[in-house]
């Protein structure tokens, strides 16, 4: 009797047929008899994947395993060549009433490799070179910042190895994070045949000298096409955009919406094949993208679609972007803008130039600051300072700092005083609001400069004859620290000498450290002095740029702020000084000294309009004051005034009443002087008017 060979669930299964040896390799051979020997029992051929040696071995007579009975030994099922399902693997017969062991199960040979279809083949090659193109775009893409880097990414990306032209179109203005888009929705063409400079766009590797038309024009000349077009609510160009894919240029949708884009005096060339892609950025439309082919080239196939949706998915989201950083770089720039000065002052004696470099484009805003504070008696404050860090955080403090500096340098405080109350300042902001500074105060008249640090680096000064000198100036402790005196030094300061205030940024980087780089700079404006000759001082805007291009690769670790002053000083016989006492005969006599000052400087015309206003200032200084009053004239490009007295209270303007017997001093002077202003001082005020025409020194 026939025994059949049963399931793994005991079932029996159908008997499997007899081949013959003329059957087909890799069909199953069943053993007609157990193994006699070693060699009948080794499996003969066995599948890599699936091929292990028999638990058993070559003694194992008593059968598999335990765990073994009832299944197949192949643990995979491997496919008919047919391809119509698997082939089960051999089964193990059941033991015989003499209890001898089923015989090995036969193991699988591999089958014959079927020859490679070409078409398969190509057709594999080219889903596999779009998937690269898209990889390679998409990076390209997403590696621009601004929207002429991403339009320009997406044009060298896709011409010529997608299409031959592209044109992308954009809203005009483009929508800013969730704000509402204005309506109507206007596309404006981004040029993306041409370069800003006017060269044609060149893909990698190729130049514009190499020669060639534009790359991306269907012919010798860039592709005409609307500057900008107005979307029509509910027309052709509506509907393609309100969609989310690309159409063919072909198609019903694209034939009506294609002159609407591009104008209907600016058909596409006849023969080309388009692809129409709406640019859809955070939930609304932000504009258009139009792929051609030139005639002789394949058509667009369904698979471009593909390709031509992941890129417009890609420049949108980068258009969105690229929108969102030129807001806040806007913002960064403006924030760090409005806490610099606009334009530096131009004080008696002494002329100015500054530079201030970001650490990073990408970082706009910075700790760093400079500043230039006209004082009384035609004294200037020179002020720069560095806030640590780079954030927005630290532009707020810094701000904060300077106006505060501001504050302190019109109550006319010593430095050493101003920075006490920086320090106090910085600690109430926060623990870890640390910052250095440096304070400085020229005085024209005396040609001294006094100066006090607050862990800041040391200013550098450059004489006439080209020697630069490092100030020793007491480094101090950085403000913030709290509890720390600083103490300031008074200083030579020659006329035609030029002093150097500067951050950090300037002389420190990765590659050099702080005195390396003071070094540097002060060989750097030696060399510069000898360019121009030791009687001749270097411009000081040159001085500046000079400076700046000591800076190397890898050197803009920092923000970099730079203060240049000029000191021209102002002679003694420019310069005329009384004391006058506080008594009704001062304003007589007053007008007198400076009438008799105009006539020593050769400023007869000028006499009237400084008797009148010497008169009804020193009048007011009178009325008021207890300590005698000081009178002093200084001649530069302008006639200047300055009367001082004890009384702090400020004059203020205003119009006084028919009836008043006095407020109308001050609106002479407002009326005849050039320009006017008073000052507080720790001893009382000074009132100061200007009067142009001065004749030049001699």
């Amino acid at each position: 009797m026939t025994e059949h060979p049963t399931s793994h669930d005991g079932r029996p299964t159908a008997a499997q047929p007899e081949r013959s040896p003329a059957e087909p390799q890799g069909a199953v051979q069943r053993p007609a008899a157990p193994p006699s020997d070693a060699s009948a029992a080794r499996p003969t051929e066995r599948h890599p994947a699936t091929a292990r040696p028999h638990p058993g071995g070559p003694s194992a007579a008593a059968g598999p395993e335990p765990e073994q009975q009832g299944r197949c030994e192949s643990p995979v099922d491997h496919p008919q060549p047919g391809g119509e399902g698997p082939v089960p693997g051999p089964l193990p017969r059941q033991a015989g009433e003499g209890g001898s062991a089923p015989p090995a199960p036969a193991r699988l040979t591999p089958l014959p490799a079927d020859p490679p279809d070409s078409q398969a083949l190509a057709r594999l090659q080219r889903e596999s070179d779009r998937l690269r193109f898209v990889g390679a775009a998409t990076r390209r893409v997403a590696r621009g910042i601004d929207l002429d880097e991403i339009v320009l990414g997406l044009c060298r990306a896709t011409v010529p190895t997608f299409a031959d032209v592209i044109l992308v179109y954009l809203r005009d203005p483009l929508p800013v994070g969730d704000e509402r888009p204005v309506e109507p929705v206007v596309l404006r063409l981004r040029r993306t045949d041409r370069l800003p400079d006017g060269r044609a766009v060149q893909p990698e590797g190729r130049h514009p000298e190499d020669g060639g038309g534009p790359l991306l024009s269907l012919s010798a000349d860039p592709l005409p096409a609307a500057e900008l077009t107005e979307v029509r609510p509910g027309g052709p160009l509506a509907e393609v955009l309100r969609g989310v894919r690309p159409v063919f240029g072909d198609s019903p949708a694209a034939r009506a919406a294609l002159p609407e884009l591009l104008g209907a005096e600016h058909p596409i060339p006849d023969g080309s094949r388009a692809v129409l892609a709406p640019l859809r950025g955070r939930r609304r439309v932000i504009g258009a993208a139009v792929f051609l082919r030139r005639p002789d080239r394949s058509a667009f196939e369904a698979d471009d679609l593909l390709v031509a949706a992941q890129l417009a998915t890609h420049t949108a989201l980068g258009v969105d972007k690229a929108v969102l950083y030129g807001r806040e770089a806007y913002i960064a720039d403006a924030l760090q803008r409005a806490m610099l000065p606009d334009s530096l002052p131009q004080p008696t004696g002494v002329r100015l130039a500054s530079r201030y470099l970001p650490a990073a484009e990408s970082a706009r805003v910075g700790g760093d600051w400079y500043d230039a504070i006209p004082l009384p008696g035609s004294r200037v404050a020179l002020v720069v300072g560095d806030v640590m860090g780079h954030s927005v955080t630290s532009a707020a403090i810094m701000g904060q700092l300077r106006t505060t500096a501001q504050t302190l340098a019109q109550l006319d405080l010593p430095p050493q005083e101003v920075l006490h109350h920086l320090d106090e300042q910085a600690q109430r902001l926060g623990s870890d609001r640390m910052a250095t500074c440096l304070y400085a105060v020229y005085d024209p008249v005396a040609h001294r400069i006094v100066v006090a640090n607050a862990g800041h680096p040391p200013p550098v000064l450059l004489h006439m004859g080209g020697r630069a000198e490092v100030l020793r100036v007491p480094p101090g402790a950085p403000i913030g620290v709290g509890g720390v005196d600083f103490e300031a030094v008074e200083l030579d300061a020659p006329a035609g000498t030029t002093l150097l205030l500067y951050t950090d940024g300037l002389v420190e980087s990765r590659r050099r450290d702080v005195w390396t780089g003071i070094e540097q700079l002060r060989e750097r404006l030696v060399a510069t002095s000898e360019l121009t000759g030791a009687d001749h001082p270097p411009p000081l805007e040159a001085l500046c740029d000079e400076v700046l291009d000591m800076l190397g690769p890898g050197d803009r670790d920092d923000d970099i702020a730079l203060l240049a002053a000029r000191f021209d000083g102002i002679e003694p016989s420019d310069v005329a000084y009384w004391y006058l006492e506080a008594h009704e005969q001062a304003p007589a006599k007053a007008r007198r000294l400076a009438r008799s000052a105009l006539v020593r400087w050769g400023l007869e015309e000028l006499t009237d309009s400084l008797e009148l206003l010497v008169s009804e200032v020193v009048t007011n200084a009178v009325r008021y004051a207890e300590r005698p009053i000081s009178l002093r004239l200084l001649r530069t490009d302008v006639l200047r005034c300055e009367v001082g007295d004890d009384v702090p209270q400020l004059p203020r303007l205003r119009h006084a009443k028919p009836s008043d017997e006095g407020g109308r001093g001050l609106y002479l002077v407002n009326k005849v002087a050039r320009r006017w202003g008073a000052t507080r001082l720790s001893t009382g005020k000074v009132v100061w008017f200007e009067l142009g025409g001065a004749a030049p020194r001699v």
